[in-house]
């Protein structure tokens, strides 16, 4: 039986002890409550609760993927393609044309390495950003975790990393790259645009539940994130003074990172990375508590 009460919804499952003839019905011993309730204020992340729904995030995740690619001639070929042909025309405008400087690196490799971490995080913040208004019917209907959308959203991104990734150690072992001890440190700096794009996308994802403009926002952000982001150009450029102001942008953190664990790059970018994680942590711990916050009212208005 369910009871809504002022705390919330309530359900209470009970066993009747049998009655005989000359006694009287007596409240069940055997009473189980189960209370749904809205998160209190800027409620943290619910940790144990995610855990209790695992299965479900692998299965929002391997959908994310398999509708991605439903229906296309290609494939999972996709995922290579994007950042391979944006290779290809930076390298002809960049690399032959206005010959902007590389580091020494070929030009085709020191550009792709940029693009995989670049390419993960501006689909998964896509993603993200949409991921409650494209499920608005699954909000209505049943109780989960929300942040599991969001967080299904970037995880389903992964796979198109990973497929990409191969191509750059063909290509790396094409110019005889060989990459040093710094390698290792690679998951972190994928750790750290995953949570960029997490954080971004809980904040945009929140707040395109009531504003739609959301939607129309979002590719113009990204547009001019990829420009301030040195993908196409090297960070050397930036005069040192500025280099601090510059590390403000998350990902220069995470591409300077990608270049200096794969191509052994001259000097690690200490100062860069410090200020970048700095700032993402700030982002995604204030996405996580602006989500909680605003997400007992995502099946009114979705």
């Amino acid at each position: 039986m369910l009871e809504i009460t002022s705390g919330g919804l309530v359900s209470r499952n009970a066993v009747p002890a049998p009655v005989g003839a000359d006694q009287a019905a007596s409240p069940p011993d055997d009473t189980r409550l189960v209370v749904i309730e809205p998160p209190r204020s800027w409620e943290a992340m619910n940790l144990r609760e995610l855990w209790g729904y695992r299965e479900l995030l692998y299965f929002l995740t391997w959908r994310e993927v398999k509708v991605r690619y439903k229906q296309t001639a290609v494939g999972a070929a996709w995922a290579v393609l994007q950042p391979l042909l944006t290779m290809v025309v930076f390298s002809v405008i960049f690399g032959a044309l206005i010959r902007v400087p590389s580091d020494g690196l070929p030009y085709p490799v020191f550009a792709y390495t940029a693009l995989l971490p670049w390419t993960f995080f501006s689909s998964a913040l896509t993603r993200a950003s949409g991921s409650l208004v494209n499920d608005a019917p699954l909000l209505t209907k049943v109780y989960f975790p929300r942040l599991l959308l969001p967080i299904s959203a970037v995880l389903s991104v992964t796979l198109d990393f990973g497929v990409a990734f191969v191509i750059l150690l063909a290509m790396m072992g094409w110019y005889g790259i060989v990459p040093g001890v710094a390698l290792l440190t690679l998951p972190l700096f994928l750790l750290l645009a995953f949570t960029t794009a997490l954080g971004c996308g809980l904040w945009l994802s929140a707040l395109n539940v009531r504003y739609r403009d959301i939607a129309y926002v979002t590719p113009f952000l990204i547009q001019i994130w990829f420009f301030v982001t040195p993908v196409a150009y090297p960070s050397s450029i930036i005069p040192e003074r500025w280099r601090a102001l510059y590390g403000l942008n998350p990902m220069t953190g995470v591409v300077e990172g990608f270049r200096w664990a794969l191509l052994d790059t001259a000097g690690a970018p200490g100062a860069t990375i410090a200020v970048s994680t700095m700032v993402v942590l700030i982002l995604f711990l204030g996405g996580v508590f602006f989500f909680r916050r605003t997400e007992h009212g995502f099946a009114d208005v979705v």
